[in-house]
């Protein structure tokens, strides 16, 4: 392991940032669709053929709406399952391995720096481990169906991603319960510690590969990386407060609205029609609604 030291940090360093921090982002900015997608709304139900009032108003919740949206076009993606091993599965496993390799061989000498480098190097590494756990369990509960550790053992259902998401992070799907609680304090504090790991990764990388030599280079640059950071929270903590918030009934109808529209979009022109009217015309749509087999996005491959 030491003779190819120099070249594991910086394979460990590039892969936070591509493909790993990258995907962060992206995953951040599309859950967080629940709260900012209402301002998408009008557009989206007016494309999956949802008629608003008079005054462009609709009961449909829009956030709902939108991140069924964007996980349907997620799972409408070829080779899903080769792109989640690629992109994802190795370069997290390749990054944590060596993470957790350098964490544990690492000295730290805080009390001999007057600056905050070494808290810095502290806080790296201790976000580092709750990053992970909490990696563990997010993926384990909504990927890989460890539902026994999701209070009232919800399962998250690509087909019902915001309704779903919800019940799993309430621990019920009427209200918040003590143990819904404490899975949304562990996904704030999850999210937090992967979003400094990125963005204080992001600025130690700088350094690593040589780009930011001085000390004002590194200063601009620890500003970017800070204002990043905390989009990234923010983002993150959108989500999250976002879901926790989530009236499961009110998600489950807007998850309708967008998946039969997708399913009836794929049937010959009048029966297309005739369906789509009867199902938006209906004000009491069923909550146990399932998709027909066939038309409903895969859950096998879960983005979120």
């Amino acid at each position: 392991m030491q003779r190819h030291y120099f070249l594991l940090r910086r394979l460990h360093s590039l892969t936070g940032i591509v493909p790993i921090g990258l995907f962060m982002i992206v995953h951040l900015i599309t859950n967080s669709s629940v709260v900012w997608g209402h301002i998408n709304t009008p557009k989206l139900l007016s494309e999956h053929g949802h008629k608003l009032d008079a005054a462009g108003v609709t009961t449909i919740h829009g956030g709902a709406a939108t991140f069924q949206h964007e996980v349907n076009f997620i799972h409408s993606l070829p080779f899903l399952i080769l792109m989640e091993v690629m992109v994802l599965w190795l370069p997290i496993a390749f990054h944590a391995g060596l993470g957790i390799y350098f964490a544990t061989t690492g000295r730290s000498n805080v009390k001999n720096y007057k600056w905050g480098g070494n808290w810095r190097y502290v806080l790296q590494r201790a976000t580092a481990w709750i990053g992970l756990a909490y990696l563990v369990y997010h993926i384990g509960t909504l990927r890989w169906g460890w539902t026994k550790l999701i209070p009232g053992q919800m399962k998250w259902e690509a087909e019902h991603a915001g309704s779903t998401m919800a019940a799993a992070l309430q621990g019920s799907t009427e209200n918040i319960t003590l143990l819904g609680l404490v899975v949304i304090a562990f996904y704030l504090l999850g999210v937090t510690s992967l979003t400094f790991h990125f963005a204080n990764g992001l600025w130690t990388a700088a350094i690593t590969w040589g780009i930011t030599i001085s000390e004002n280079a590194q200063k601009r640059w620890g500003y970017a990386c800070a204002a990043l950071g905390v989009f990234l929270t923010a983002a993150g903590w959108a989500a999250v407060i976002g879901f926790a918030g989530l009236d499961y009934e009110e998600a489950r109808t807007a998850e309708l609205v967008v998946n039969n529209q997708l399913e009836t979009s794929t049937m010959p022109g009048p029966m297309a029609s005739d369906l789509e009217s009867e199902i938006l015309g209906n004000t009491n749509i069923p909550t146990d609604y399932s998709a027909p087999a066939g038309l409903a996005p895969s859950t096998s491959e879960n983005q979120h």
